[in-house]
């Protein structure tokens, strides 16, 4: 089956040939604006899976140019909905966490004190940038339209989850620098807090329903 050739990188390119034609540098830069977030390693197939969406007959390659300078455009073929339609029908799996400050806090034993703290404002600088953008691009939209205005109701949805993300990781490293602020200069022989473990393990826990259950 042809789904099987094709990747979740294969279909964010179909979703965002859905939106509007793209060349592949304008689908770079729109993967950077907006699916870094839930999707990065798109941008490193970026320049090959256009064309092998054409190969699929998903998406078809018009030749143009720039001056002298040629230029291809991508657009989405009919069949080619028909396929991202189907995967936007399936549900989705949930997210894989690839955190390179956080992996390094896991390892704080084998660190100094002063190495922890310097993660955790890393985590607490990138939330904080991370919201800048989550504001400008609200008010991009609030201010002056934005510039996929029919896609509105969709932005917000993912806009409110990076923005409540932002906060969350915020307001973790408000906690754990209270923690690690506490701790010695060795964190092998820090004491864990026990009353934020006891909390956790003490939280009421509802399994989800599985569909059709």
């Amino acid at each position: 089956m042809m789904s099987r050739e094709l990747t979740t990188t294969s279909y964010a390119v179909l979703g965002l040939l859905a939106i509007k034609p793209w060349t592949t540098y304008e689908l770079a830069k729109q993967m950077d604006r907006s699916l870094k977030h839930y999707w990065p390693r798109a941008a490193s197939r970026i320049y090959e899976e256009p064309k092998r969406l054409v190969a699929l007959g998903l998406a078809e390659a018009t030749a143009g140019s720039v001056g002298k300078r040629p230029r291809t455009t991508y657009s989405i073929t009919a069949q080619g909905r028909e396929i991202l339609a189907r995967w936007l029908a399936e549900p989705g799996a949930g997210p894989v966490v690839e955190f390179e400050a956080m992996l390094k806090v896991f390892f704080a034993e084998h660190a100094t004190t002063d190495d922890v703290m310097a993660n955790i404002d890393a985590i607490r600088s990138w939330a904080a940038r991370q919201n800048a953008e989550n504001v400008a691009f609200a008010r991009l939209y609030t201010e002056q339209g934005g510039p996929f205005p029919e896609r509105l109701a969709a932005i917000t949805l993912t806009g409110r989850f990076m923005t409540d993300l932002a906060d969350m990781l915020e307001r973790w490293a408000q906690w754990a620098g209270g923690v690690v602020g506490a701790w010695p200069d060795d964190p092998a022989t820090a004491q864990p807090d026990w009353e934020t473990l006891r909390a956790i393990a003490g939280r009421r826990v509802t399994p989800a329903e599985l569909p059709g259950e």
